[in-house]
């Protein structure tokens, strides 16, 4: 399925801008000088994807779609349907957390001396994709909670917020009963306050134009002639 728009808007898009920003901030209080900083989707994403293009060039990838380590190719990296039709993630991509996704799952030892033969891959995808559908993806998740076999469940936005691992963490939170996630990256020494609740349409308009200059009795003006909201 489609990424959502989380690659191109907000990783290639916002994140560069953001980026972009604080270097030019940086870069602001060495010079003394300001400058337009020129951040566009076209030119994040590819920013993001100097390891394929690196791998491209020295031909350890393959254009064609879903051959390669990343993009579902291999057995040990991509998701599984279990027995009651939801999903399991695979991500072992080290040799020690193979291993021991092979040991937990009760897989022959035969699986860890063929992992990088590609040409055993097709067979690979067969006999796991069997595998996982013998148990439902909570089965799954429940056999390999606590290892470093890099297995978990696929989750829906709902369960991700009440997962044990995400509710430990503090990752999401309520803010006058809606969901959403806590500020992030966490600062040990300046912790970013949770947003507070959205005020209504035009409640802060008075004070901030009296902040810009205006004075008390030309806002009232304003306000009275229809002029604010």
């Amino acid at each position: 399925m489609p990424p959502l728009n989380l690659v191109g808007d907000f990783g290639g898009g916002s994140m560069f801008l953001i980026f972009g920003i604080l270097a030019a901030l940086f870069e602001r209080s060495k010079s003394g000088h300001g400058q337009v900083v020129d951040a566009a989707m076209v030119d994040g994403v590819p920013a993001m994807m100097g390891l394929l293009h690196g791998k491209l060039a020295r031909g350890l990838w393959s254009e064609q779609r879903g051959s390669n380590l990343l993009d579902g190719g291999a057995p040990f990296y991509r998701t599984y349907q279990t027995a009651d039709g939801k999903y399991i993630s695979v991500g072992a991509l080290e040799p020690e957390f193979f291993a021991e996704l092979v040991h937990r799952a009760g897989l022959p030892e035969q699986q860890i001396e063929i992992r990088n033969d590609r040409e055993q891959w097709p067979d690979m995808h067969a006999r796991y994709a069997e595998m996982f559908r013998l148990r439902t993806r909570d089965e799954w998740a429940a056999l390999f909670e606590g290892s470093d076999a890099c297995v978990g469940p696929v989750l829906s936005f709902t369960e991700a917020a009440a997962y044990p691992h995400n509710t430990a963490r503090g990752t999401f939170f309520r803010q006058d009963g809606v969901l959403q996630a806590a500020p992030a990256p966490r600062f040990g020494r300046t912790p970013a306050a949770k947003p507070r609740p959205p005020g209504a349409p035009g409640a802060d308009t008075h004070a901030v134009l009296v902040e810009s200059g205006a004075t008390d009795e030309e806002v009232r003006q304003w306000q009275a002639a229809g002029a604010l909201t």
